[in-house]
């Protein structure tokens, strides 16, 4: 009943307060594991992730530090999140969440592990591709722009735009274990780079001359002519 309430409040204030453009909903699976990789702006990213995907089995991995706020520690909670020590290797976040999508649940991770200072994309940890090998699930890359100072124009009820962009599923290939740094740094470029090539020029920050974002865009160039 909690869960339905927020819900119903993301929805609402989203809906309300910013101009909401979304494309490619129909790529997060209805049913079965996934993992949601989005790009981290700002503090209402996650709530809006949450308010566009109606899974009852979504959740996601929250960074420690917002246990300090009574009121994120509350929603957090009540959604099932995932408390995460981002300056660490957290064995026991990393295995919780492996153990929600082995259960068919649906978990969004931001993998540059903290929020843009810039409104670019940060180099990206290789923890989301690391998930997905172990747990053998799709990744959907979510690219999101407008809510760097989304929640300060909200208040000011200047109702930013923001646009979500889904991208379809990658499915990382098995790897030979001896060469493990190796891929799932290619992996992780893989996903940001698509990420990358959904999101506007400015946007794209350590991925914008990348040569598989300049090949993605390359290839989207030529199925729009």
């Amino acid at each position: 009943m909690k869960r339905k309430i927020l819900y119903a409040i993301a929805t609402f204030l989203f809906q309300f307060f910013s101009r909401l453009n979304v494309s490619g909903l129909e790529n997060v699976p209805h049913r079965g594991p996934a993992i949601l990789a989005v790009n981290h702006l700002g503090i209402i990213d996650a709530p809006l992730i949450f308010a566009l995907v109606p899974r009852t089995d979504l959740t996601a991995l929250v960074a420690k530090k917002h246990l300090e706020n009574p009121f994120l520690r509350i929603i957090v909670n009540i959604v099932g999140g995932i408390w995460i020590n981002r300056d660490e290797a957290d064995s026991h976040a990393m295995r919780a969440a492996r153990e929600h999508l082995n259960k068919g649940g649906l978990l969004g991770i931001a993998p540059e592990g903290t929020r843009s200072p810039t409104g670019g994309l940060n180099t990206a940890k290789t923890g989301v591709a690391y998930l997905a090998d172990k747990a053998k699930v799709p990744i959907i890359p979510i690219a999101i722009s407008g809510t760097f100072k989304g929640l300060k124009q909200a208040l000011l009820l200047k109702r930013p735009t923001i646009n979500v962009h889904i991208g379809k599923p990658i499915i990382l290939a098995p790897f030979e274990r001896k060469h493990r740094d190796v891929a799932l740094q290619q992996y992780t470029d893989e996903i940001m780079c698509h990420i990358a090539a959904m999101l506007p020029p400015s946007q794209r920050g350590a991925y914008a001359q990348h040569p598989r974002t300049i090949e993605i865009l390359e290839k989207q160039t030529t199925i729009d002519v």
